[in-house]
């Protein structure tokens, strides 16, 4: 089923009552010989993205969707974690007609271009870094809602938030809540073209992962998972270059690095390796 977008501006009757939340889970796998390292990478991830850090990074959200920042809290965890919460209102939109500037699929800014504008509402991290007792995998995951209000998407946020954290996983939901009508009283559900997630993502980062989409187009709900094609071990050894180790080594290890990561995106335990 497709969608039919809005050829024009839409005249509405008062505020554009639509709630537009883009919500999705990040996740970086690393591999730790010891305990020792276990503890090392926890802090270094604590450090890495810590609230000030994900302060920063929300701030640059907040730029991209046009949002002005009413009030943030922000706060680290013992032994670790992190969250921040921003309250954020509208920005004036600098465009002769915003809702054609955003009636496109198409990717926003990456994480060295902050530009753009969208609407109002709130957004939210929290981070959440652990290990296994004895597997030697350490996992960080980051939950990010941005939750808008308003005649534009938060969709645009999503490819600076990829590119930003660069995650092994990806979990993404998008959906639109509610209604708005127009003058005439004619009520919309949903207010610009969209049919995949995915669309909204640059071709650079789409030729990184394998991707899924689980769509629910009537009730105007979108899920995409997505999991890097290839990687390289050295990239997932903390402290240690793969060199150093035997290829027997290297290959026990990159077995439990790929389990990690395929019970991740499937969402369920596999057979012990």
């Amino acid at each position: 089923m497709n969608i039919k977008p809005l050829n024009k501006k839409l005249k509405l009757f008062g505020f554009n009552n639509l709630t537009k939340t883009l919500s999705f889970n990040l996740y970086d796998v690393c591999y730790a010989l010891t305990q020792e390292q276990h503890k090392e990478y926890i802090e270094y991830i604590d450090e890495q993205y810590n609230a000030d850090r994900l302060v920063n990074i929300l701030t640059d959200v907040a730029t991209i969707i046009g949002a002005n920042i009413l009030n943030i809290a922000n706060q680290d965890y013992d032994p670790q974690g992190a969250s921040v919460t921003m309250l954020v209102a509208e920005n004036e939109v600098v465009n002769d007609d915003p809702v054609k500037m955003y009636d496109k699929e198409s990717p926003g800014p990456s994480s060295d271009a902050v530009v753009g504008h969208l609407d109002k509402s709130h957004i939210t991290v929290h981070t959440y870094p652990e290990n296994h007792p004895d597997r030697g995998i350490s996992t960080f995951r980051a939950d990010i809602d941005v939750s808008t209000c308003g005649k534009i998407s938060p969709l645009k946020a999503l490819n600076y938030l990829i590119t930003s954290f660069q995650p092994d996983i990806a979990i993404i939901d998008y959906r639109v809540r509610g209604f708005t009508r127009d003058v005439s009283g004619r009520k919309y559900f949903i207010d610009h073209k969209i049919n995949s997630i995915q669309n909204f993502m640059s071709k650079k980062t789409r030729e990184l992962y394998q991707m899924v989409d689980v769509n629910v187009y009537q009730e105007n709900i979108f899920h995409t998972k997505m999991i890097l094609k290839e990687y390289d071990l050295d990239h997932y050894l903390f402290q240690v270059d793969k060199n150093e180790l035997e290829p027997k080594v290297q290959k026990k290890i990159k077995r439990r690095i790929e389990k990690e990561m395929l019970e991740i995106f499937y969402g369920r335990n596999m057979v012990r390796i």
